[in-house]
């Protein structure tokens, strides 16, 4: 059993990874495969936690430190894990094979993994009672249209940047022809973050962001309920 664990998970080739390669491959999937996860399942469901006072305590910014140090932390990860194999002294033949899809997944990926976080500096200001600088009138208090583009495309971006990040390091493990044990460990992992996803988004953890940190009074100027809705025609009412 620990011979099979241990062998490629393609008998007809080598797994002969050498230093550069193999660390630009370990960074991604700790960047992408376990840090990104978590920061979106930080910010889709703990915005309040479970033993949070709500609505009597608001801003709780557990959820925010946490994606903020994952998400950053995934992108420093990513930049020297492309350092790596941009520096790398030679190219091993057995990890030839379809390199240019990884390739080019892997620059799409940092692509978004960019904008999301240029997205993030430009948000917009904050604003409201619990802001500490005290100015009531902020982007996302007011929730204005730089604000509501902000969460659209940020949201948007993030679940394609997983989407892709996930062909990203599945094309990595099969070009590196990496061992069963490492497949099994990382789709083992991968399905315990769905069955999360799915349990959590079931027990209704879902928390709008503005309604986390001010709270439910609809007196407020961005709540949800004052915002703009449309119709199935996707006019304005």
């Amino acid at each position: 059993m620990i011979e099979w664990l241990l062998a490629p998970i393609d008998a007809a080739r080598v797994h002969d990874v050498p230093f550069h390669q193999a660390w630009h491959g370990r960074l991604m999937v700790i960047a992408w495969g376990v840090l990104v996860p978590i920061g979106v399942l930080a910010a889709r469901f703990f915005k309040v936690l479970p033993t949070q006072r709500f609505p009597e305590v608001v801003d709780n910014r557990a959820w925010w430190r946490t994606h903020l140090g994952a998400q950053w932390s995934s992108l420093a990860m990513m930049t020297l894990g492309l350092l790596m194999v941009l520096n790398a002294p030679t190219v091993q033949p057995s990890l030839t094979q379809a390199s240019w899809l990884h390739a080019w997944l892997g620059y799409a990926v940092l692509a978004l993994g960019l904008t999301q976080a240029a997205s993030g500096l430009l948000r917009g200001s904050k604003g409201g009672p619990t802001d500490p600088r005290g100015r009531m009138r902020g982007d996302h208090y007011d929730m204005t249209a730089r604000r509501r583009a902000f969460e659209r495309l940020h949201k948007t971006l993030g679940y394609a940047a997983l989407a892709l990040s996930a062909a990203a390091v599945l094309s990595g493990l099969w070009q590196a022809n990496a061992p069963r044990w490492f497949w099994l460990v990382l789709t083992v992992w991968w399905i315990a973050i769905a069955a999360l996803f799915v349990a959590f988004q079931r027990r209704g953890m879902v928390m709008d962001t503005y309604v986390a940190i001010w709270g439910p009074d609809p007196t407020h100027p961005g709540h949800p309920s004052r915002r703009p809705r449309r119709d199935h025609r996707g006019a304005q009412r």
